[in-house]
C-alpha cells in the first residue's frame, strides 16, 4: 500500500502528537518554582541518578502509564531531579551544589540530600505542597496502583487527616 506524501506526513504528525500527549510534562527545579510562583500547585519530584536501573524502569513503565501521566500533568508540577547533577541551584536563600567524595568518584547534590533527609536511595519521589513544605518522601520503585495512591494522598491532602501507612493500607479511603 502506497501512501501519498501528504498522507504520510499527516500520519507522522498524528503519531508524534499522540506520543507527546502520553508523557509527563517534566521540568527542572527552577521551572517548577517559577510556575508554582505564578500558579500554585503541589510538586512531585522524581529524585534519580543516571546509573539507577529501577529509575529507568519507572521511566519506561509507571511514568508512561496513561492514568499517571494525566493525573500528574493535571495536578502537579513534575520535576526530574538528578541527585548527582553538577549545576548549582539557588532556593530559599541557600545555594545548593554538588558535593563530591574524597575519592573523586560519586557524590550528591545538596538539594537532593536536603529533600531526602540524607537517605540517598533511588528512585525516590518527594512531594511538596504549594508552599514548598514536604508532604512525604517515598523511596523505591513503584507500579502504577501504588503511585496513583500516593498522588491522591498528596493531591487530596489526606496527609492532613491520616498517616500515609493507614491510607496506603486502605483504612483512610
Amino acid at each position: 500500500m502506497k501512501l501519498p506524501l501528504a498522507g504520510l506526513i499527516t500520519l507522522m504528525l498524528l503519531s508524534s502528537m499522540t506520543t507527546t500527549a502520553q508523557e509527563i510534562q517534566w521540568m527542572t527545579w527552577d521551572q517548577a518554582i517559577a510556575k508554582n510562583n505564578e500558579s500554585p500547585r503541589k510538586i512531585m519530584i522524581d529524585v534519580y541518578t543516571d546509573w539507577c536501573g529501577w529509575c529507568k524502569r519507572m521511566d519506561k513503565s509507571t511514568f508512561v502509564d496513561t492514568a499517571v501521566v494525566n493525573y500528574v500533568n493535571k495536578h502537579f508540577y513534575a520535576v526530574k531531579f538528578n541527585a548527582e547533577q553538577k549545576e548549582e541551584i539557588s532556593f530559599g536563600g541557600h545555594q545548593f551544589k554538588f558535593v563530591g567524595n574524597e575519592t573523586g568518584r560519586g557524590g550528591a547534590h545538596e538539594l537532593a540530600y536536603a529533600l531526602l533527609d540524607g537517605k540517598m536511595g533511588y528512585p525516590t519521589i518527594v512531594y511538596l505542597n504549594e508552599k514548598y513544605e514536604r508532604i512525604m518522601i517515598s523511596p523505591g520503585y513503584k507500579e502504577t496502583p501504588g503511585l496513583m495512591k500516593e498522588l491522591r494522598y498528596a493531591r487530596e491532602e489526606k496527609y492532613k487527616d491520616i498517616p500515609w501507612e493507614k491510607f496506603r493500607d486502605g483504612d483512610g479511603e
